[in-house]
């Protein structure tokens, strides 16, 4: 009898649990068995693994075969657990030496020829690996992603006999590196292409600055997909531990990752018929939704009343704690989702209410109706309500100023922000109850004034808050310590929708606001 270790990782959602692959050699019938809460894909590895052992030219044992995958109460799924269990057969069997394996960890699915192919997940598996001080040996595929990691160190492998002969110091694996950390993305997208709209870029910069969510009512063409789209182009680059946590969402999910810019802020557009699982994750193992892969950015949602009212009533809770969880009856999954929601919407079902022209015929009833397809409470979440409105008008005028760039709306943002980290450590959007009334002090004009708009208004508590944590903002960008009336005034100016007035902007313009 013969008995061998091998070190592996599993996946139980963001997190990667450590499993131990346990190779048991005993006499009786050739048979190869797995057992430890294997799905399909991890039961089909037998085969896979005894023609890549064969094609490699070693001998695969005519005994009783046993492989664990403790702990045996963790769902195993995909084929990353190929090369760990090769392995450990070749070590039980003493084709290998195994007095090492405890030092490394090893992930990677096999083809029958024993090549390696890319695994999910490789990016959580890395962080967890470094914790573990083992050494991760992976196919090469997924050696950009696992580098990402310092301090860990990586040896990717394009096939089963790579592996072999490091492990028996015949032709030692090289160690991956990749210098993606210190990189600066290049933005093709820039605020400068949008002509006008001045006071949407400066809405979109005190958004920015403090995390806000945004809702932009305009018609159609007005520029909100392009405003939204140049969002993450003045956002501050992550930090390393930010852009791992981001990274490491996307390596589950299967999506790629750019080694030039996997520290800028991740922006997600789903489309409006997208599904509440969709959009917040699920599924029988549970996955991420389109809010976790905007973790640390941006989930812009074009067309808010076109999707379902259901669909968007699931934001409510993630928008406020910034976390989700997904809860099935075998098992469950806890998601991060920090993201600042972008919005953009029409003003009536047909888009032109209020257009000189005429062409608008929806009654008010319609656009009632069209308007409660977002919720009040869903509203009460969105920090900033502006009108977007039609500038034709910018387009023709030669004599304008130069329009607004990216990169200086940037250096203000970045400069505010750090006011307020360095004041509270964290975004203004994120401040609790206590932290407002600690923080977000008013001089006395600036609380009269809010004190009229929450009588004038009907501001519900959370408006009122967020009234405040936006007023810290604007005071931030100007590098006030105290909020004053002025600031007061434009974060109210912000509250469109909460302004007892006519359903929807009655007017278009053509001119500079």
């Amino acid at each position: 009898m013969a008995l061998a270790l091998v070190y592996s990782r599993g996946q139980a959602g963001i997190a990667a649990p450590e499993v131990c692959v346990e190779v048991h050699l005993a006499n009786g019938l050739p048979s190869l068995a797995i057992v430890g809460l294997p799905e399909t894909a991890v039961k089909e590895s037998k085969d896979r693994v005894r023609a890549a052992l064969i094609n490699c030219g070693f001998d695969f044992p005519t005994q009783r075969i046993t492989v664990n995958l403790a702990p045996a109460d963790l769902p195993k799924e995909g084929g990353r657990f190929d090369l760990a269990i090769a392995l450990g057969i070749l070590a039980a069997s003493q084709q290998i030496p195994a007095n090492n394996l405890d030092t490394f960890e090893f992930l990677g699915e096999l083809s029958l020829s024993g090549e390696l192919r890319p695994f999910r997940g490789a990016l959580p598996a890395a962080l967890q690996c470094k914790k573990s001080g083992r050494t991760m040996i992976l196919p090469l595929a997924n050696g950009d992603e696992a580098a990402l990691v310092q301090g860990l160190e990586v040896l990717p492998a394009r096939h089963l006999l790579e592996v072999c002969a490091h492990l028996q110091n015949r032709q030692p694996l090289s160690a991956h590196t990749v210098s993606a950390t210190s990189s600066t993305p290049h933005d093709t997208l820039d605020y400068a292409e949008v002509r006008g709209q001045y006071q949407a870029k400066r809405a979109m910069e005190v958004a920015a600055a403090g995390g806000h969510n945004l809702l932009m009512i305009g018609p159609p063409g007005s520029g909100k997909s392009m405003l939204a789209q140049r969002l993450p182009t003045i956002l501050p680059l992550l930090t390393e531990e930010q852009a791992l946590e981001s990274a490491a969402i996307a390596s589950i999910s299967g999506l790629p990752l750019e080694a030039s810019d996997w520290r800028r802020p991740p922006f997600r557009a789903p489309h409006h018929t997208a599904s509440a699982p969709a959009l917040v994750g699920g599924g029988g193992q549970p996955k991420p939704g389109e809010i976790s892969l905007a973790h640390n950015g941006v989930l812009f949602l074009d067309e808010l009343p076109e999707f379902n009212r259901k669909v968007l009533e699931v934001l409510r809770e993630p928008l406020e704690n910034g976390h989700i969880t997904i809860s099935r009856a075998a098992n469950h999954a806890h998601f991060p989702a920090r993201f600042q929601l972008i919005a953009a919407m029409n003003p009536c079902p047909c888009g032109y209410h209020g257009d000189p022209s005429g062409r608008c015929h929806c009654t008010p009833e319609q656009i009632r109706r069209y308007r409660e397809r977002i919720s009040g409470p869903l509203l009460d979440r969105i920090d900033i309500h502006i009108e977007v409105l039609c500038q034709t008008m910018e387009l023709l005028d030669g004599n304008q100023p130069p329009p607004l760039a990216s990169a200086e709306m940037r250096a203000r943002v970045e400069r505010a922000r750090k006011i307020a980290f360095n004041r509270h450590g964290k975004l203004n959007a994120h401040l609790s109850v206590q932290e407002i009334d600690q923080f977000c002090t008013a001089d006395k004009s600036a609380q009269t004034l809010l004190a009229q708009a929450v009588e004038s208004l009907g501001l519900s508590h959370r408006a009122f808050h967020r009234v405040l944590k936006m007023a810290r903002t604007i005071a931030d960008l100007d590098q006030s310590e105290k909020i004053t009336m002025p600031h007061i005034s434009e974060a109210i100016g912000y509250r469109k929708l909460d302004r007892n007035i006519s359903p929807m902007p009655a007017t278009f313009s053509h001119s500079s606001p």
